[in-house]
């Protein structure tokens, strides 16, 4: 069996206390023999004289003192990036559905009732794709709250020169999850 030092075996005393005398004579076992005067002695400090203090968590820094030092760094909490508006959110997503960088499946759980429907005959035809290497990018959003729960949003896409408008519902569920329930583009030719 191997046993194994703890810090609290070797625990220096403070500096500010007076070290402890004991009552010994050189050279007697257990003590002094009987008549002799009692000799005082100091216990050893634990350090050589001569070295500085030391802390008692961390093993000491051999590094040269050439070497560039990181001061202590506090831990802290990541910040977490700010949260998207719901519009904002689905806004990205069906642009992405309709330029084809998204298959139409990828919305099934965002979407309600016929809005699935709409969205996948519109990316059918691909009303956003561009041959010409111009990716279409949201310009402008705006929403409505018409009441509690329902969000009425617009979007203004851009495809290279052109302009295109995109119109969408959402609604939040039971569940707190917002759901898009209508979509519609504009009806220009591509």
């Amino acid at each position: 069996m191997r046993k194994v030092m703890t810090r609290s075996q070797n625990r220096r005393q403070p500096a500010s206390t007076a070290p402890a005398t004991t009552l010994t004579t050189p050279g007697t076992p257990g003590g002094r023999p009987p008549g002799t005067p009692a000799i005082r002695t100091a216990p050893p400090a634990g350090r050589p004289p001569g070295s500085g203090p030391t802390s008692r968590t961390r093993p000491t820094d051999n590094r040269p003192p050439t070497t560039a030092r990181v001061p202590a760094q506090t831990p802290r909490r990541p910040i977490a990036p700010p949260q998207l508006h719901p519009a904002d959110l689905f806004a990205e997503r069906l642009l992405a559905v309709l330029t084809g960088r998204h298959p139409v499946h990828a919305m099934l759980r965002h979407t309600l009732g016929e809005a699935y429907d709409d969205l996948a005959r519109l990316a059918e035809h691909g009303p956003l794709r561009t041959t010409r290497g111009t990716t279409p990018v949201l310009r402008d959003l705006g929403y409505e709250l018409p009441r509690p729960g329902a969000i009425e949003a617009f979007a203004r896409i851009s495809t290279g020169p052109r302009i295109r408008a995109m119109a969408f519902r959402l609604e939040l569920g039971t569940d707190r999850r917002w759901r898009c329930t209508a979509v519609e583009l504009d009806a220009g030719n591509p």
